[in-house]
């Protein structure tokens, strides 16, 4: 079988710090990303994963749809709505541009896969100011966003409660899940499945939508909302597999199998 295509977006910051010494400043600039232990464990699993950190979307996002198409599923990690809108040509030159946000939408009708994973700029993000809930993505993901600052911070960790009943999109994990120090609140869709929930919110869930289909994970795929506790579980790859897959199976035309038994990731 060949390999299932990802397209990961966003995922990505830069850090500007100013160090205060008494009567003197200086300051540092550090750059990283977040996607090293999904595309690891996806990598693993035989996915080919291509990721777009948030500064090069607006350049290398591919805006023909053909080359969209070529990937099985698209992940959304992140990055806010004004990254995919507020490109060079229309916020500095006044000119029209491609809506990228509406081929995702396009993408997820015909047939294609769409995931979103929370993050302070992911659903509504802090202090609101993702906005997906305004964006051409609403409509089609299995959870309603709210118009706010939807961030649920859990210093102190709270463990994931999955449904009992098997779905192909969750896999069956060995031992308890690891905790989580937070989330993004959001509010499952009637037409939606959830598979988990925190503290009687979604964590995952997943829906058909035209053709295609969506999943969310609301809280991180790395730090600091998944420490390591959840990204070294041995369950972290066998999960990302399973959502993902599922999420891609509308594409590639017909169910794989699902994981069976207990797995140790």
């Amino acid at each position: 079988m060949t390999a299932k295509k990802l397209l990961l977006l966003g995922e990505s910051w830069t850090t500007h710090m100013i160090h205060q010494k008494g009567f003197d400043t200086f300051t540092t600039t550090e750059y990283a990303e977040g996607a090293g232990p999904l595309t690891a464990a996806l990598s693993r699993r035989g996915w080919e994963v291509d990721h777009l950190p948030a500064h090069t979307i607006e350049r290398d996002f591919p805006t023909d749809a053909a080359r969209l198409g070529a990937y099985d599923c698209v992940v959304v990690s992140d990055v806010g709505v004004n990254t995919f809108q507020l490109t060079r040509s229309v916020f500095t030159d006044g000119d029209r541009d491609v809506d990228r946000l509406g081929m995702l939408r396009t993408y997820v009708e015909e047939g294609g896969g769409l995931a979103m994973v929370g993050g302070y700029l992911s659903f509504a993000g802090i202090d609101g100011k993702a906005r997906y809930g305004a964006s051409p993505l609403a409509d089609v993901l299995p959870v309603r966003v709210l118009d706010h600052d939807d961030r649920r911070e859990l210093p102190d960790g709270r463990i994931p409660a999955p449904r009992p009943e098997p779905h192909p999109a969750l896999p069956e994990v060995a031992g308890p899940w690891p905790y989580l120090l937070g989330y993004n609140k959001t509010v499952l869709r009637e037409e939606a499945t959830l598979l988990a929930e925190i503290d009687g919110d979604p964590l995952i869930a997943v829906r058909e939508v035209g053709a295609g289909r969506t999943s969310v994970f609301t809280s991180d795929m790395s730090a600091h909302w998944a420490p390591a506790a959840f990204t070294g579980w041995r369950g972290y790859g066998a999960l990302w597999d399973a959502l993902l897959t599922w999420t891609a199976n509308a594409r590639r035309g017909a169910a794989e199998p699902a994981t069976q038994g207990p797995t140790a990731g």
